[in-house]
């Protein structure tokens, strides 16, 4: 009984205070003056009753209660005629007035700033920064690569604009980035696609900007509306910023690249993960190269001044770095040569196009490496023939898959495609495509295709319901963590296939989310092409050095030179320790540029898997049966 009065009690102490707070400023100044006075009037009668040194008689002890009262709250308390008691407490009391208002205009300023601060309106007055704009699950890995890129600069900034709460972007991106060393990280709220808002991140004095695609089926045309306000927050002639966006439809690329403009890059994802993943289902273990180039902690594509090799052979130059894979040319007129002929002379405003740790460590050695001519040797493979591939799933990038697959394969080679719901794909020259409706995550399926007969699988992402489903009320997202799910499912089978066959299969997986890359049921060192993650390193590269976009572009297309992995015995004798240069020497006897090696031995070892790129020349290496020479080679 006794609690149940006392919760009574608080309940109505609370609704009497909440009503008297509803009576208005008027009143709640009364009621507060009362408290102050009951507690004042009281406490200064008894300091002045105690004090044994003070007045005894009655008007002076009043006398100086009113004092004490007065000076505590701060009215004055002069003692005199009555006029003059009243003057000073009128005087007391506008003083008290001017000054409450006062700190009350100054706090209310000071809070309406701190707001606004926390809202991310403010303007970021930075130069030569890096301007992300957009937000999608991309940011993490760009703002990871650009902290790196940055590692050996005194003072770099990143500036982030996204329509997201200020605070809940910096607790994200604290959580998924531990680490920023000297780089500072700047986020503001704002649409991307207002111009005024743009120019919360200063975009006309930044040295890049990047255009995230966001999640959604509109993701591609809000890329395009971006780009627009870019043009219009930083007009043509002040334009100095290298601006990278990215879409996923191939259908939008000529729009994005037209609002852009001449300076932009643009990249396509569907374009770029189809072609990757057929190059890397044509090369085992391409996909671990290409992540070892991509991203800042290795070795990545340099440029460095011909110099002193101006005037000579692209032969000669790929033996003059030691520390420094030589790969390409970049002319004074900005045109990429990837892997030229070995006679093609250096200009003189010419670049050397390199393979190193930093650009800093792009440095002509001061003699030529030692070659074994011994250890030379020349195979020349056998031609590819007619083959049997295998596609596991169906999205859109299915038929850019297979029109990529057409451009690679020899005449007479069969694909069998196995989706739920699989499209004919017109204008094929040397591929038989043959289409099965079945779910791939079905074990009972997948034994009926004798998997390990197939020279080569490629598992793609596929959703449950077909793509084209307009009832389908899933996000982007969603779909793609369902097509991630189906694919982990469908590993589990194949590798449980591969472990009855006794045989390790040839396969090639796309996946949307890296995290899911980690759960995957595959070996070490398996193939996968992660499409936000490598999009998002490519957009970093290219943000940091725009020549590359040249230099991608022709790797990841069928013409041209492209990164191979080719045998090694093919090159120099087995079991013999020989230098790299000695590689580097057979392979430009072929007109091929090697960069590294993968070895046999090493590759189910994390974190690289066999892979070297970019070794010492100088470094000897036993090479054995089944290693692989990494080259940059023409088609």
């Amino acid at each position: 009984m006794a609690g149940q009065h006392r919760t009574s009690l608080r309940l109505r102490l609370r609704y009497r205070f909440d009503h008297l707070v509803a009576g208005g400023t008027t009143a709640l100044v009364g009621w507060l003056a009362l408290a102050c006075l009951s507690v004042v009037v009281p406490a200064s009668m008894v300091l002045v009753w105690a004090d044994r040194t003070g007045p005894t008689t009655l008007s002076g002890r009043l006398t100086a209660v009113w004092v004490s009262v007065g000076q505590t709250l701060k009215i004055g308390g002069a003692v005199g005629p009555p006029l003059y008691v009243l003057a000073s407490v009128t005087l007391a009391l506008v003083a008290l007035l001017f000054v409450s208002t006062l700190v009350s205009l100054i706090t209310t300023g000071i809070n309406r700033r701190i707001m606004a601060l926390r809202l991310g309106h403010s303007t970021v007055l930075e130069t030569r920064h890096t301007v992300i704009l957009g937000w999608s699950d991309q940011i993490f890995p760009v703002i990871g690569e650009l902290v790196e890129a940055n590692a050996n600069q005194r003072r770099s900034a990143l500036a982030v604009l996204a329509p997201k709460d200020k605070t809940e972007m910096e607790e994200e991106i604290s959580t998924h980035i531990t680490d920023t060393g000297r780089t500072r990280i700047i986020c503001r709220s704002g649409r991307t696609t207002d111009p005024t808002e743009l120019a919360r991140v200063s975009p006309r004095t930044a040295k890049a900007v990047l255009v995230l695609p966001p999640d959604g089926e509109t993701g591609d045309a809000h890329v395009v509306k971006t780009l627009l306000a870019l043009g219009a927050a930083v007009p043509g002639a002040g334009k100095e910023a290298v601006v990278v966006a990215a879409v996923r439809d191939t259908r939008n690329l000529v729009t994005a690249r037209l609002a852009a403009g001449p300076g932009g890059q643009v990249l396509c994802v569907d374009d770029i993960v189809a072609r990757l993943l057929v190059q890397t289902a044509r090369r085992p273990g391409l996909s671990l190269v290409y992540q070892e180039l991509l991203d800042f902690k290795g070795d990545e594509f340099y440029t460095t001044p011909a110099l002193d090799l101006a005037g000579r052979t692209y032969g000669d130059a790929l033996l003059s770095f030691a520390t420094s894979s030589v790969a390409g040319l970049l002319g004074a007129d900005g045109s990429v040569a990837l892997n030229p002929d070995p006679g093609t002379l250096i200009g003189t405003g010419d670049e050397i196009i390199v393979v190193c740790q930093d650009d800093d460590t792009a440095v002509p050695a001061d003699a030529a490496p030692w070659v074994d001519e011994d250890a030379i040797v020349r195979k020349d493979a056998r031609p590819p023939g007619a083959e049997r591939l295998l596609l596991l799933g169906w999205n859109r990038r299915a038929p850019l898959i297979v029109e990529q697959l057409d451009e690679y394969v020899s005449p007479g080679t069969i694909l069998d495609v196995v989706a739920l719901d699989p499209a004919v794909v017109m204008g094929r020259r040397h591929l038989e495509v043959a289409l099965h409706n079945g779910d791939i995550t079905d074990p009972g399926v997948l034994a009926k295709l004798d998997v390990p007969s197939y020279d080569g699988v490629i598992v793609i992402g596929e959703t449950a319901r077909p793509a084209t489903d307009a009832t389908d009320p899933r996000t982007e997202a969603e779909l793609e963590a369902e097509a991630d799910d189906r694919t982990l499912v469908t590993l589990l089978h194949l590798r449980a296939i591969g472990e009855a066959a006794h045989r390790e299969l040839a396969l090639t997986t796309e996946m949307a989310d890296d995290g899911n890359r980690l759960l995957a049921p595959a070996r070490e060192g398996a193939d996968f092409i992660v499409s936000g993650r490598l999009i998002s390193l490519l957009m970093t590269q290219i943000s940091e050095s725009p020549y590359l976009a040249a230099v991608f572009e022709e790797l990841f297309r069928a013409e041209g030179s492209e990164l191979y992995l080719k045998p090694v015995t093919h090159y120099v004798a087995a079991g013999r320790e020989v230098t790299f240069a000695t590689v580097v020497e057979s392979a430009r006897r072929r007109r091929e540029s090697a960069i590294g090696y993968r070895l046999r031995a090493e590759a189910a070892t994390a974190p690289a898997y066999g892979v070297r790129i970019n070794p010492d020349k100088r470094q000897r290496v036993r090479f054995a049966e089944g290693d692989w020479l990494i080259v940059l080679a023409e088609n």
